[in-house]
């Protein structure tokens, strides 16, 4: 079975074409038919070798987490899927296994998916939607009617966030490049604010900051928070509280408790998925090149049948 994998850590370059034998099925698990899989940062830094302490990896591995396809066959004890379903779903940092052909994983990690969805947009989803509800609701406590601000709205978390938060009925300020602007405003922010040419130096009052970037970006979110604001970071392990203002790493863990919302809210026209470019399984190099840029608008994807 052929698939996309790393025999070294490193850069982008140490993505290499490969094949593999699917592991026998269990029986609480099913082989899935991948049609198409995200690149997120998380597999860029777990190729990089940055997550070792976090997410153990054995070499040779396949990366990949988020996922989209076709059930080809069920383990004795799956009872709610069968041979033909559409579905989506993530699989283990530390096991990967997106990037190829086909993969085998728990029945209990997947969801279906509607005729109306794509398998593009059904795997832009998972890690996406997931990291952006749990930063929003649960690590960052919004609440209707309280100012955020998003940085990169128009990336694969950042557009999720930006929607969310609109839905959820809070002022949503969004940092973009000007190329993206129209875009983020057409997902539900009220401002947007050129990262390239203009300052955080008039925002002010945020309750909430959902920093996807870190570094000096994360150091002047720090200055725009109001009273018992938060910042929920997606990069900074060690992001401590500073004074009255709270800061919380945000750890995705699983995505099973938010598809089912994700997908409810895509049936009801309420969420839009942004796809910036799909490469063939061939080229799963360049597609982690891309990600790794930092200036995807929306998601990043694999078609392993193309």
């Amino acid at each position: 079975m052929k698939n996309a994998l790393i025999k070294t850590f490193g850069s982008p370059d140490v993505v290499e074409e490969g094949e593999r034998t699917l592991p026998a099925i269990q029986p609480h698990e099913v082989v899935v038919r991948v049609e198409a899989a995200s690149v997120n940062p998380l597999d860029v830094k777990i190729i990089a070798g940055y997550m070792q302490a976090i997410f153990p990896v054995d070499l040779p591995y396949v990366p990949g987490t988020d996922f989209s396809g076709v059930v080809e066959s069920v383990g004795e004890q799956v009872s709610d899927l069968q041979p033909g379903d559409r579905v989506v779903g993530r699989t283990a940092p530390s096991a990967g296994g997106a990037f190829a052909r086909a993969l085998v994983i728990a029945a209990s990690e997947l969801c279906l998916i509607p005729p109306q969805m794509s398998f593009e947009q059904a795997a832009a989803l998972p890690t996406a939607y997931g990291t952006a509800a749990l930063a929003l609701f649960e690590v960052g406590r919004l609440r209707r009617n309280q100012r955020v601000l998003i940085h990169a709205g128009a990336g694969g978390v950042g557009s999720m966030a930006v929607q969310l938060a609109h839905l959820a009925g809070c002022h949503v300020i969004a940092t973009a490049s000007a190329k993206n602007i129209e875009r983020v405003k057409s997902l539900g922010a009220d401002e947007v604010i050129d990262y390239r040419t203009q300052s955080l130096e008039h925002v002010r009052d945020i309750d909430l900051v959902l920093d996807t970037l870190g570094d000096d970006t994360l150091e002047a979110s720090w200055h725009v928070l109001g009273a018992g604001g938060r910042i929920a970071s997606l990069v900074d392990f060690d992001i401590t509280s500073r004074d009255e203002h709270a800061g919380e790493f945000v750890f995705f863990s699983t995505a099973v408790p938010f598809l089912p919302k994700a997908i409810e809210q895509f049936q009801a026209g309420d969420l839009q998925v942004l796809i910036d470019s799909t490469f063939p399984l061939a080229e799963a190099r360049g597609a982690v090149e891309k990600v790794a840029t930092a200036h995807a608008c929306g998601k990043v994807l694999i078609r392993p049948g193309v």
